[in-house]
């Protein structure tokens, strides 16, 4: 069955309908982060350079960017958001992922964030498009997390 699923540049119109579905390991990490869902996409929205929303059979499903947090050194953290709709097609999300990665490191060479070391399905996708998984657990308000990282090849 052909994926039913494009990408659109992220709008504010699509916080609320991701906000409200969002995954429970995507919840969880807003929350150690001190962000309600529905924060954590508007701020992700407004911080980023680069942000697209995925649209599942017209329904947006997950927002995902780049915060560029040191132009300097070429340094960005690389962010995603969504409901569990979203995993639900994974060829479309690793087809997507290397014109997605190329358009963030023209931005900048070095990709870093944290990912809650609990959230199994984001870190095998992660893994399987190039990032380096950091063994080291970092806490962050009682919830481990775990970095990832990339650089430009």
């Amino acid at each position: 069955m052909a994926d039913r699923i494009a990408l659109a540049p992220a709008s504010p119109a699509h916080v609320g309908p991701i906000a409200a579905r969002m995954r429970a390991a995507d919840v969880m990490e807003c929350a150690a982060m001190g962000h309600s869902p529905r924060l954590a996409l508007r701020t992700g929205l407004l911080s980023s350079s680069l942000c697209l929303t995925a649209i599942v059979d017209g329904r947006p499903e997950a927002m995902f960017g780049l915060v560029v947090t040191n132009a300097l050194c070429g340094e960005g953290s690389p962010w995603m958001l969504g409901t569990d709709a979203i995993y639900r097609h994974p060829r479309a999300m690793l087809r997507w992922a290397p014109g997605i990665l190329a358009a963030m490191f023209d931005s900048t060479p070095t990709l870093d964030n944290l990912v809650a070391a609990g959230n199994h399905r984001a870190i095998r996708y992660l893994g399987r498009i190039g990032f380096t998984i950091a063994k080291e657990v970092i806490m962050i308000a009682g919830t481990p997390f775990v970095r990832f990282s990339q650089e430009r090849r």
